[in-house]
């Protein structure tokens, strides 16, 4: 796991290494300065030598200077490696994600992944900037003013090491406690991002419902989780500071009372023993070591903390996509022709049914396929088989006369265009959207496709044109106009292959024929797949194939099929009489 969260350090290790250098230069200018005050008392003050005075003071000065420098230094280049390290560990995983494959994605869920991408992030800055400063500072702090006190008073200094297990103990304590709670923090983080993107995402229906208190009840519910949760993780963090300061102040209590009996033992002469200078050191030692183990407390919590969000960001680091990409790949789509030998699918590696059951097709290049069937009878999965949305679990699927798992994935899906049935568009103008088709395409080729996609006519109308801004998500268009931009911007891919995934339902039947009319007319050699629910929208085509629960149930033309086939029949026959009631 930290092997692969290093890997995102990249260009901020020198920063890094700069900072733990400096941080180690900052522990020893604050070791020195109460030996430095140590001399100022016992050969200055009480010796009442005013030049030593002034010496011992300059000394101080500028160490205090020194060290307020390096400490400066120091936090910058943390806080800029962490910031840094961040930054990349948002970039790789964002990157990674572009990789995946559906499956990936379905099995991590989308909720999940935001939540590692922002929360999780951000936990991990925190901890590497406190990992690379305080974590550094601490241990070093506590062994050099160990081995100092030690050199100065001994049996003063074994004060120190009886305190040192008591805090310790406590610490363990307090980590093995928060640890299991943090993680189901994170975990119902993931709850809470999913119903905040349900409700954004369905906010239409929320409203059309009136069931707005029933979401809020709903995010309420889950909140209320977190808060519980990170309350209970907090309040045992907060017992962490009480219980130090008192294991501190009974260390300070015991060393100023055995300090006071030494000191008036010696007569405060250093050849005889401890002298006020020596007892002022140990003290600000003590003080030192105690905040050390204070602020290692801190560094545990945060990194308990920090180490389930770390595990989480490594997972999906690691995730490797479930579509992999050929050893010898095919970087050349001969044409559209498309054959499904003995395909069977399954969403899950483990599930009971099959998806797809044993599809056996041929389709010609330059075909006009149509596919109609029941909700659920798997006709959007089987074309997302072709260009590799996810792949086969038994038999193959080729295109050209290449198994699609042989091609190069660029080359594959540069060949196949597909318009899925929830239609996306994206922040930006109307030709920018549809240069996501082809970047390269002349207003002349986005025209042209538009007019294909009857789209051209609307788009003119707007009060921009072609440089109308488009919402997120399209918002600003209605649902028909956002179903013709998506076929214009796949169109401009010229592929071989053009699937429209039932993705003319938001058009009217006149509109709907005249695209199909399109398509035959301008791009003849392509070979064109609609999956639609009405059957007019299919039967002109050269081949329909009727689905049912994930089997090819009948296959031929629309009046061939009006006569073999008793569902194809009772659905045009149903949606006969529905137009005629209208």
């Amino acid at each position: 796991m930290i092997r692969t969260l290093l890997k995102s350090l990249r260009g901020h290790k020198k920063a890094s290494l700069a900072t733990i250098l400096l941080s180690v230069l900052e522990v020893l200018m604050e070791i020195i300065i109460p030996l430095c005050m140590a001399d100022l008392i016992d050969f200055g003050i009480n010796l009442g030598d005013m030049t030593a005075v002034w010496k011992y003071a300059a000394a101080l000065f500028l160490l205090a200077l020194t060290e307020l420098a390096v400490g400066m230094l120091s936090a910058r280049l943390g806080a800029r490696a962490s910031a840094g390290f961040a930054a990349n560990l948002r970039q790789d995983m964002y990157d990674n994600v572009q990789t995946l494959a559906f499956s990936n994605i379905d099995k991590l869920s989308a909720a999940s992944i935001v939540t590692r991408l922002t929360t999780d992030v951000t936990n991990i800055q925190n901890a590497y900037q406190m990992l690379i400063r305080m974590a550094i500072r601490g241990p070093i702090m506590i062994i050099f003013s160990m081995i100092v006190s030690f050199r100065t008073n001994a049996s003063i200094a074994l004060v120190f090491l009886a305190i040192i297990p008591i805090m310790a103990v406590i610490l363990s304590f307090v980590v093995l406690k928060v640890r299991p709670i943090f993680e189901r923090v994170f975990r119902t983080y993931d709850d809470l991002n999913n119903v905040v993107q349900e409700n954004l995402r369905g906010i239409r229906v929320v409203k059309s419902f009136n069931q707005e208190e029933h979401e809020i009840k709903k995010f309420k519910g889950i909140s209320q989780r977190i808060y519980e949760y990170f309350g209970k993780g907090e309040r045992l963090i907060a017992l962490n500071s009480p219980l130090m300061q008192t294991c501190m102040y009974t260390c300070m209590i015991l060393i100023s009372w055995i300090g006071a009996k030494a000191i008036l033992a010696s007569g405060n002469d250093p050849a005889l023993g401890l002298t006020t200078g020596d007892l002022t050191a140990l003290i600000t030692y003590a003080i030192q070591i105690l905040t050390s183990l204070m602020m290692l407390s801190m560094v545990f919590a945060m990194l308990t903390i920090a180490n389930s969000s770390a595990e989480r960001i490594a997972e999906l680091l690691n995730e490797k996509t479930d579509i992999a990409e050929p050893e010898h790949a095919v970087f050349e789509v001969r044409d559209g022709e498309i054959c499904f030998e003995n395909v069977s699918f399954s969403y899950a590696s483990k599930a009971d049914k099959k998806v797809l059951d044993g599809v056996n097709l041929h389709i010609a290049s330059g075909q006009s396929v149509g596919i109609v069937g029941a909700t659920g009878s798997s006709k959007s999965s089987l074309v997302q088989l072709i260009p590799r949305l996810y792949d086969v679990t038994e038999g193959r699927v080729t295109l050209g006369g290449v198994d699609v798992r042989d091609y190069d994935l660029n080359t594959l899906r540069g060949a196949v265009a597909m318009v899925l049935q929830k239609n996306e568009l994206f922040s930006g103008t109307v030709a920018e959207n549809l240069r996501w088709g082809n970047e390269d395409a002349t207003l002349e080729e986005i025209k042209e496709a538009c007019h294909m996609a009857q789209a051209d006519e609307f788009i003119s109308a707007m009060p921009d044109g072609y440089e109308t801004h488009i919402e997120q998500g399209g918002a600003n268009v209605s649902g028909g106009q956002k179903q013709r931009l998506c076929i214009a911007r796949a169109l401009l891919k010229k592929p071989k292959v053009l699937i429209l995934d039932d993705s003319t339902s938001a058009v009217d039947t006149r509109t709907d024929a005249l695209i199909s009319n399109a398509l035959k007319e301008y791009i003849p050699d392509t070979t064109k797949i609609i999956i639609a629910q009405r059957v007019s929208s299919v039967q002109s085509a050269d081949m329909i194939i009727v689905m049912d629960d994930g089997r090819i149930s009948a296959v031929g033309t629309h009046e061939k099929l009006l006569e073999t086939c008793p569902i194809y029949r009772e659905v045009f026959e149903s949606q006969q009489k529905g137009g005629n009631d209208e």
